[in-house]
């Protein structure tokens, strides 16, 4: 893979740097999973924009961290402007790097058709923080755009630094934020996620809010009072029926609205004057944050009785909720992405399930910011496998193998589409 002919074969361009040495995504993936960003994502800022320069590459910080390079086509208004993104922070703890060239059981996955897929019982694989989530897809990403010449259109790469804390800024970046603007303008997008190589078009979209009920505080000896966390069945019920008739989402399904909180009284003698119930909202289009809000206030309104108070909140935070979005699984960018995954799986004799299938992604990203613009999410790694969780987990990892597909599909799509 680090071989310039050997990419060549498989379909990529190359990545060279200035002294003449190739980019390899592997490489760049073991540095970055030993480079900790779970408190502080400057120390894998850096590694990008050094790495970017390496290859006279010109970055932008910009956007309270985001990293932005840009390939100008001869001709761009010949062709789209495609926008490369992932984040490089990670949750915590921090995890340290460990290569296992001889991982077995879920680790290993499924064995290909060739030469080395049918006696495949072990796999290469990178653990540590950030494997997978989103190193993993980083790595591929910074090769498809190292290598891409267009010759038509706009390649920008675009890297945030918070998505799994508040977004602050991929949501600047787009002009999401007040006082901001859209610095991307991009027409396609491809972000980095684990995907297991498949191509997700549509995820959920995720809201947090609180159901604040009120009433009157009394002696509880007294029939007296207005008690709000007697008022708090009520209010389930109207939470649990929210749904009830709902659309399901040809891709995604219905949505799903969870109690995940309830606090409520202050003494164990007196009728309590107030309990607030937290909910988890998982969305589909073509639901936004307010209306969410707005239509289960009048549900549970509507549910409690008339002297309790209904206060209806989305939890407060600078940037964006992330709501769900769609594209259309028929788009150019769809078919060109699953086709290159699958050809890139081949050439890597990986299992026939892994590699180009359409499907929608299992977690909320910052993908929801770029839409409706058409939008993809994919990489190499898995949220989960058999064995249980493995992005955010103790164990997360990602195969060797896969980075280095990864890295030819994004690379012969972007080359496809410009």
């Amino acid at each position: 893979m680090t071989d310039p002919e050997a990419d060549a074969a498989h379909g990529a361009g190359t990545a060279t740097r200035l002294d003449g040495t190739p980019f390899d995504p592997v490489a760049f993936l073991a540095e970055a999973v030993r480079t900790p960003s779970h408190e502080d994502a400057s120390a894998m800022r850096a590694l990008v924009v050094e790495t970017l320069a390496s290859f006279d590459v010109d970055a932008a910080v910009v956007a309270g961290g985001c990293v932005v390079a840009e390939k100008r086509s001869p001709a761009p208004d010949a062709g789209p402007h495609l926008a490369l993104n992932t984040h490089i922070d990670t949750v915590t703890p921090h995890v340290a790097f460990e290569r296992d060239r001889s991982a077995t059981g879920a680790e290993a996955g499924g064995t290909g058709s060739g030469e080395r897929g049918a006696a495949a019982t072990e796999a290469d694989v990178i653990r540590g923080r950030g494997a997978c989530d989103a190193k993993g897809p980083l790595a591929a990403l910074l090769y498809a755009f190292l290598a891409a010449d267009p010759d038509r259109g706009t390649l920008t790469l675009a890297i945030t630094p918070d998505e799994e804390l508040l977004s602050l800024g991929a949501a600047e970046l787009v002009g999401l934020l007040s006082g901001s603007e859209d610095r991307l303008d991009a027409d396609l997008f491809v972000v980095g996620e684990p995907t297991g190589l498949d191509v997700c078009t549509a995820a959920k979209g995720r809201f947090q809010g609180s159901v604040a009920l009120s009433g009157t505080a009394a002696h509880a000896a007294e029939f007296a009072g207005v008690n709000a966390v007697a008022a708090a069945e009520d209010a389930l019920r109207a939470i649990q029926g929210f749904d009830e008739g709902s659309d399901t989402h040809p891709q995604l399904g219905p949505p799903k609205l969870t109690p995940t909180v309830i606090e409520g009284g202050s003494a164990s003698n007196q009728v309590p004057a107030d309990c607030a119930i937290t909910v988890d909202r998982r969305s589909v289009p073509p639901e936004t944050a307010a209306g969410f809000r707005d239509a289960l206030a009048t549900a549970v309104d509507r549910e409690t009785p008339a002297d309790v108070g209904v206060d209806v909140a989305l939890t407060d935070r600078e940037s964006p909720f992330f709501e769900a979005f769609s594209t259309d699984p028929d788009h150019e960018l769809v078919s060109t992405m699953a086709g290159a995954a699958g050809e890139a799986a081949a050439a890597f004799d990986l299992p026939e399930e892994r590699g180009g299938g359409v499907r929608p992604f299992g977690a909320a990203t910052e993908a929801s910011y770029f839409a409706p613009a058409p939008t993809v999410v994919f990489g190499p790694g898995d949220l989960a496998d058999d064995a249980g969780a493995v992005a955010h987990a103790e164990r997360e990892y990602v195969r060797v193998r896969e980075v280095e597909a990864a890295a030819v599909a994004v690379a012969r799509a972007v080359d496809a589409l410009l």
